[in-house]
């Protein structure tokens, strides 16, 4: 299902805002798009801003993952 506004975007963890965008900055540099925080994403192709956002959900799952292989148990 498609979000027609911005309210799906909420971040749960407000605290962690900073390191989500260094994140998406630093994910969008490796895949060429140096100037990422000061270009408007309208002008980038719906792939291009897909990416970024792949490529961060990717980032995230695996970080979860580590973190939970690092648990003993889970109940």
């Amino acid at each position: 299902m498609m979000a027609s506004n911005n309210r799906s975007n909420r971040i749960v963890v407000p605290e962690a805002k900073q390191a989500l965008n260094q994140m998406k900055l630093e994910i969008a540099n490796e895949l060429g798009l140096s100037n990422y925080n000061s270009i408007d994403k309208g002008n980038l192709t719906s792939r291009q801003n897909g990416y970024v956002g792949g490529y961060m959900v990717k980032n995230l799952v695996a970080m979860a993952q580590r973190q939970m292989a690092g648990q003993s148990s889970m109940k």
